[in-house]
């Protein structure tokens, strides 16, 4: 569909109300259609019955002269123009209704316009239903702009959810960006607007123009179903065919599907797509290019999955991608969505996970996005004490709302169907739960029990997991959760909120304090580190070390430890295999597996230089080995999530700051692991062993192939009983270094 370029003409009075033979159109509803206040359309443009035969009407501003011609081209009349906006109507000839297509021309130009208004609809009663049921779990095949071919023409169906409106068109570069143009037919069961634009091609910008109940049109809106967007600082929505991938992931996809996720080996890396590597002038990598780096990167880290902070469109980078825009578009930083695809193939062909930090929680209030989408608090409470987010000055989802819960249900739905992505991340559970989040008293609306919980969003959360474990194995669904709410990973059908996973929070900053006190006071706080196993098996734990550990002036990681340059990096390591020697699944944020010191930005790539210095290499062969032993030795993966894997040595050590305990799995060699959180070498030191005889020393954070001392135990220890009865083992206790011992049978 292409226009000519001039301006449309000012609107004047009316012309002429008599069509060719009499066909009549109303004065109001020719006022209206000029001025752009006309809500149906459909009642009066397109083809109608007239006197037996067939009429046409159409409104194509800049047009002087106008004739209509079959798809096939055959001329069928020619349209008088009624009124100089450009509007036309006159008799045609046709055996039944049918689309048409227009030939325009004035004194400057000649162009062709396939009329929306002489096709059908494309949404049927069954959409409206199970809309309107809440049941729709394919809104992401029907809302939004879909490549289609309809009645003969070849476009895009456009559709919509505005129930408030008065009326709502379809604009881009098409149709000037001309709100009168293209207004769409309402489903007046559903409040959805739909229309069929034929001659649309993919890569095609658009929004919606929207005229609120009020009158007042609002700001031009992307369209919240948009599969692409344009690049920031533009805010359009693009048209966009189908993700067209060869899919090449059966064996990675059927794996996941048929094993239990809390007995496997996870290991996660946590990525900045914009920051993780750019090009030397600064530019973002494409998918493609990160693809060729990032995957053979974790590959050879032995990472089992990347997790991508959000990359759903989002207009400012500062937000990191959480104020995001658009949910089902894969930002246009990257490039395409294909891109996207092709890397999640390129990951599981090489059995790597990729999982998406996804952000139901709030949305930002900018005026292209959701907020008062039809002049209405649409997405979002109208009561601003559920509506609004105090934290991030953002918009909240009215949960209770069947058409919002659906919005987000189908998104979930659509990320792991279209991308066949391994899991979603889902970030600020708790913002979600309670009615009080960040709130003072008075500032919060209690539920219908008088509590705090929010019980709309419990339905939320629980209708997502439900849906998404129950139509894809295999995936996995991780919650960001900071509070004791119960039951977080637990089935829905035992009350829980049915996620796969939690993060621990709590072991993330137990530990941290604990590492940055200098060591001679760490025996006042040795329950830092043991209290976490009073809870460690409430839920099935991911234990993080995020980026949310190192922004807001938290510093890295490796600055969070205390002492010199050597106990910082010696602190680190023996943290490290610490917690990859604790119950639970394993989380490192980019740029932590060498010890970046600069705090992270989104706005430069990662330190890679400080790769050629040994300390910060040796961080990363340790992380390496730590992911390959974590991998192969099902002592330390299978029984993550139960309490039978754990078993404690020495957890009362205070004086030491020395702790160790077994990891066990059934059939599988037993494994002790054993930290000092002191400087000081413990030449012979003894701790319990379940039975006699060669103990191999797996790991040593200490060897100097990490950057350590050297100290150690030759690669073997001796568990020998003692008189009486007892089964014990002396060994030398590195400085600030963790010790993993593996059984000989």
């Amino acid at each position: 569909m292409t226009v000519p370029p001039e301006n449309i003409p000012n609107v004047s009075p009316v012309v002429n109300t008599d069509g060719p033979q009499g066909d009549m159109l109303a004065a109001t509803d020719i006022e209206a259609i000029v001025t752009g206040s006309f809500t149906n359309p459909f009642a009066v443009l397109g083809v109608h019955p007239w006197q037996g035969g067939w009429s046409a009407r159409c409104f194509l501003p800049g047009a002087q002269t106008v004739t209509a011609h079959t798809l096939s081209g055959r001329e069928v009349g020619t349209l008088q123009r009624i009124h100089e906006a450009g509007l036309f109507t006159g008799v045609v000839s046709l055996k039944k209704a049918q689309a048409l297509r227009y030939t325009a021309k004035n004194a400057d130009a000649e162009w062709q316009v396939t009329d929306p208004y002489t096709f059908g609809p494309v949404l049927g009663p069954m959409d409206d239903y199970y809309i309107r049921e809440g049941s729709h779990l394919r809104l992401f095949d029907k809302m939004g702009a879909h490549p289609l071919r309809h009645e003969g023409a070849d476009g895009f169906h456009f559709a919509v959810w505005a129930p408030n409106a008065r009326r709502v068109s379809v604009v881009g570069e098409f149709n000037q960006w001309d709100g009168r143009r293209d207004v769409m037919r309402l489903r007046t069961d559903t409040g959805i607007w739909e229309i069929f634009l034929p001659d649309i091609n993919p890569g095609t910008a658009y929004k919606y123009e929207i005229i609120g109940s009020d009158g007042q049109v609002q700001p031009l809106k992307a369209d919240p179903f948009a599969r692409r967007s344009e690049l920031r600082p533009q805010t359009a929505s693009l048209t966009t065919g189908e993700i067209e991938q060869d899919w090449e992931d059966d064996a990675h996809r059927t794996h996941w599907a048929s094993v239990d996720p809390r007995r496997q080996p996870i290991s996660i890396y946590e990525v900045h797509a914009g920051s993780w590597a750019r090009h030397r002038d600064n530019s973002f990598l494409t998918w493609d290019e990160m693809a060729d780096r990032l995957i053979p990167y974790c590959i050879d880290m032995g990472f089992t999955h990347i997790e991508f902070m959000p990359i759903t469109e989002f207009p400012y980078d500062p937000s990191w991608g959480y104020q995001t825009t658009g949910l089902y578009a894969p930002t246009a930083r990257f490039g395409e969505p294909e891109g996207f695809a092709r890397f999640v193939n390129g990951a599981h062909k090489v059995g790597i996970g990729v999982i998406l930090d996804w952000v139901p929680a709030h949305f930002p209030t900018d005026a292209h996005g959701l907020r008062q989408f039809d002049g209405t608090a649409l997405y979002e409470h109208a009561d601003p004490r559920k509506g609004f987010h105090p934290d991030w000055n953002t918009a909240i989802y009215n949960f209770g709302r069947t058409e919002v819960l659906s919005y987000l249900v189908n998104n979930a739905m659509y990320w792991a169907e279209k991308f066949h992505l391994d899991g979603l991340r889902v970030d600020a559970v708790a913002s979600m739960l309670y009615l009080d989040y960040s709130r003072k008293h008075g500032e919060w609306v209690p539920n219908e029990y008088g509590g705090n919980e929010n019980l709309e969003a419990v339905r939320f959360l629980q209708t997502m997991n439900a849906s998404v474990y129950g139509s894809h194995p295999g995936i996995l669904t991780i919650a960001e959760e900071s509070t004791s709410w119960p039951k977080v990973s637990h089935p829905v059908h035992e009350g829980g909120l049915g996620f796969g996973f939690k993060w621990n929070m709590g072991f993330m900053n137990d530990t941290l304090r604990y590492l940055s006190r200098d060591p001679v006071h760490r025996k006042f706080h040795h329950n830092d580190i043991t209290f976490g196993m009073v809870y460690a098996y409430s839920e099935n734990f991911v234990l993080p070390l995020s980026h949310d550990e190192v922004v807001h002036g938290k510093g890295s990681l490796i600055a969070k430890m205390t002492g010199d340059d050597w106990q910082k990096f010696a602190n680190l390591r023996a943290y490290y295999a610490f917690m990859w020697g604790y119950p639970g699944k394993k989380l490192l944020f980019m740029g932590q597996e060498f010890a970046q010191w600069r705090e992270w930005s989104e706005d430069r790539n990662l330190d890679w230089n400080l790769l050629e210095y040994p300390l910060h290499q040796g961080i990363r062969r340790l992380v390496r080995d730590l992911n390959g032993t974590y991998r192969s030795k099902p002592a330390l993966h299978a029984r993550d999530c139960e309490p039978e894997g754990f078993e404690w040595l020495i957890g009362d050590d205070d004086t030491n700051s020395v702790f160790a305990w077994l990891r066990k799995a059934p059939g599988e060699k037993t494994i002790a692991v054993i930290t000092n959180f002191t400087p000081v070498t413990h030449e012979h030191y003894t701790i319990p062993l379940p039975s006699v005889g060669k103990w191999k020393e797996i790991l040593n954070t200490d060897a100097e192939i990490y950057g350590g001392s050297g100290k150690g135990n030759g690669g073997v220890v001796e568990a020998k009983k003692t008189a009486s009865g007892a089964i014990q083992a002396t060994l030398a206790l590195p400085p600030l270094g963790t010790l993993m011992l593996e059984q000989e049978l």
